[in-house]
């Protein structure tokens, strides 16, 4: 080994996380074979933390996954340049040559085919981002077999990775049904929550407006999911809901039914003890409703009962038998105010 080579790889090795390169050399050291004092020191090394185990397991599954990564990505790790390299034997073998000559060029290789490895794992097998118009619903199948329904005026940003899947949900609401992958667990980010499943069927909202606020709701159909917001985390069960306030801040399990669940699907929405303003926001998330609030106290004006969101008239015409309120026109608006 030349001393410029021994100096690159020193140097490389010097930026890399001290961790890393106690487990690379380990790995290193072990390729070659260790006697029982060295085997014992190597036990030693890995009891002494979870996170020698950790490092060490990564990287050695990065180490036998090696023969995934594309041509392109092994020949970036070669630590020659292009030019000098001579014609390639298989890319195991031309990293176990290098490996075996000295320990220190050995974990440079080992700690660059890790750097490789992580690279090549993060990296998109398919994006694209999903948009239901307002009063409209949209459903989508992903190439690994799951399926979005979005609700009106809904985005979803959906990512998958070689070992993970993911869905942004910026705005809106959306039930997923998700296909098995016990190697790929399934996430979905709605605001301030992170949920994370393996395979199931649920729902879950994130809007700025409407019903339950800056918030999210999460409803379980069948399976298990994990929510995560500020706080402990919970794990919901099929027919079991949550929510979510602004911050993250998860309240309480409830129990929802098959009902519940169907309530949006199907265009509607009920309403327990619910302001008329948040009802109207609900409303407008449909479409245009020119319904306009008089002032700030009817708006705090509570409703209960079940609605169609797209039939805005019948909303209309139910208001005034339902609360104390007078509607009026006025400039192609319907102005809501109490009744004398």
């Amino acid at each position: 080994m030349r001393p410029s080579d021994r100096h690159d790889s020193a140097a490389f090795l010097a930026q890399q996380p001290a961790l890393d390169v106690q487990a690379a050399d380990w790995l290193v050291r072990r390729q070659d074979g260790l006697d029982d004092r060295e085997e014992a020191a190597f036990q030693q090394w890995l009891a002494a933390s979870a996170a020698h185990a950790a490092a060490y397991a990564q990287l050695a599954r990065a180490w036998d996954g090696l023969d995934a990564l594309p041509n392109t990505t092994i020949a970036r790790l070669r630590p020659v340049p292009a030019s000098k390299a001579a014609p390639s034997p298989p890319r195991l073998a031309w990293l176990m040559q290098l490996c075996q000559p000295m320990r220190l060029a050995g974990a440079a290789v080992v700690c660059a085919v890790l750097a490789g490895w992580q690279y090549w794992l993060h990296q998109p097998v398919y994006s694209a981002s999903f948009a239901s118009a307002r009063g409209e619903q949209l459903t989508v199948e992903l190439p690994d077999g799951s399926t979005l329904r979005l609700d009106t005026a809904t985005r979803a940003d959906v990512t998958l990775y070689r070992q993970r899947r993911e869905v942004r949900l910026p705005e809106g609401q959306a039930l997923l049904t998700v296909a098995p992958d016990k190697t790929r667990p399934f996430e979905v980010l709605a605001g301030p929550v992170r949920v994370t499943v393996l395979g199931t069927r649920f729902s879950v909202r994130h809007t700025h407006s409407g019903l339950y606020g800056d918030g999210a709701n999460v409803q379980v159909e069948h399976g298990i999911v994990r929510v995560a917001g500020n706080g402990a985390p919970l794990v919901l069960t099929a027919g079991q809901a949550v929510r979510s306030d602004a911050a993250g801040k998860l309240g309480a399990l409830t129990n929802a039914t098959p009902e519940d669940a169907l309530l949006w699907r199907e265009g509607r929405a009920h309403f327990n003890n619910t302001p008329l303003r948040v009802a109207l926001a609900e409303f407008e998330r449909y479409g245009p409703t020119h319904l306009r609030l008089g002032d700030a106290a009817v708006g705090e004006l509570r409703l209960n009962g079940s609605f169609k969101l797209r039939e805005v008239a019948s909303f209309r015409r139910a208001l005034p038998q339902v609360l104390p309120l007078r509607l009026h026109e006025e400039g192609g608006s319907t102005v809501i105010t109490a009744a004398p």
